[in-house]
């Protein structure tokens, strides 16, 4: 009997000891960074859970990326976290120095790795469409879509898909497509426009929603200055309230589609097309680009004043008149100033090509 009390006396340490080592090793394990900055040279690891990964698939995906921990301490934690059948599969950019509860609560939050995708302003609906399937990670089932169906798909009535997206950065998750994108930035567009419509100055002459988007995509054209646009509002709404043609060259360019090579020319603004306001009264049929919050802004609430005219100034912005005889001598400062400047550009060969405002400026609005 001594000897078993011994036996089971010596046991008993030994499985103190073994508990506290064991006790040592696992609150070693909670301290320690899951990744550390001598195994991976970014910031973060992606670790990709698929769906239906039980929580021993998940700890093999961690170790596979070089987790620190035993798989029994990860299944310690899993139970005493009570996380471990709370996990949710996607795509996770994990930091390096995340601690091993930090880990796991993020992937029973659904913190998911997100991804980026912006609609610029000014953007054409031809130049977003291959911007959105050129992307690495969004699906593209858009591929398959006509423009008809695109607009069938998101209950759409315009005619065309142009302008029907608000310019901003959508946040997406892989997986998401290249559709969810367009549907998330047509719902807010919608919104934007409403809200300008419900707010915009009595008076304008202007019959629906429609057409201020469509004038708001102009003047995103015309100027690339936030405080200018309402100026550029201004005169557009004063020359349809006069009935006045617009006279806007990015309308002629956007009609004139492939056949643009980079110079428009007196022909050019002859050449008749559904969008060419030199040759037209009124708006044109669509918009001619996707328009910011400011410009639709800027259309619901021009600018007052009494300038008719405008014509870019050779720094960033343009200059305004009331009459024909100022305008045309503005014209002249401005056909001045691009001489100047393209002399200028053959003595200095090392000018940068790429240095012009993406922004077109206007020629001439003329009467």
């Amino acid at each position: 009997m001594k000897r078993f009390f011994l036996s089971f006396a010596l046991l008993a340490v030994v499985a103190l000891l073994v508990a506290g080592w064991g006790m040592r090793q696992y609150q070693s394990f909670l301290a320690a960074p899951v990744f550390s900055h001598q195994n991976h040279l970014t910031d973060n690891v992606t670790v990709t859970v698929p769906e239906g990964s039980s929580y021993q698939r998940i700890i093999q995906l961690m170790q596979e990326k070089g987790a620190t921990g035993e798989t029994w301490q990860w299944r310690l934690l899993g139970k005493l976290s009570g996380l471990e059948n709370r996990l949710k599969a996607g795509e996770y950019a994990i930091a390096v120095g995340v601690r091993p509860q930090e880990l796991l609560q993020q992937l029973a939050d659904g913190k998911v790795k997100t991804y980026a995708f912006t609609i610029i302003e000014g953007q054409t609906w031809k130049q977003l469409r291959q911007q959105l399937l050129a992307d690495p990670v969004l699906r593209h089932p858009l591929a398959d879509f006509s423009d008809a169906q695109l607009l069938q798909w998101l209950d759409a009535t315009e005619p065309s898909p142009e302008g029907l997206f608000l310019p901003e950065t959508w946040q997406f998750r892989r997986g998401d497509s290249d559709l969810d994108v367009l549907k998330r930035a047509h719902a807010a567009l919608r919104t934007v426009l409403a809200e300008a419509w419900e707010g915009r100055e009595q008076n304008l002459p202007l019959k629906s929603p429609y057409e201020l988007l469509i004038l708001a995509s102009i003047v995103e054209k015309e100027t690339a200055l936030v405080e200018e646009k309402p100026e550029v509002a201004g005169v557009f709404v004063r020359r349809l309230q006069k009935g006045m043609r617009l006279q806007t060259d990015p309308t002629v360019i956007y009609g004139l589609g492939d056949a643009y090579a980079g110079d428009i020319t007196y022909a050019h603004l002859r050449t008749d097309t559904p969008y060419n306001t030199y040759t037209r009264a009124g708006l044109p049929p669509t918009p001619i680009s996707m328009a910011g919050r400011d410009s639709i802004l800027a259309v619901a609430h021009p600018a007052e004043g009494d300038a008719l005219y405008f014509v870019a100034d050779n720094r960033g912005g343009h200059t305004f008149s009331r009459d024909f005889r100022s305008h045309q001598k503005a014209v002249k400062r401005y056909l001045a100033g691009q001489k100047t400047a393209r002399t200028t550009k053959k003595a200095g060969s090392s000018e940068d090509k790429n240095s012009t405002s993406t922004k077109k400026a206007s020629h001439a609005i003329q009467d």
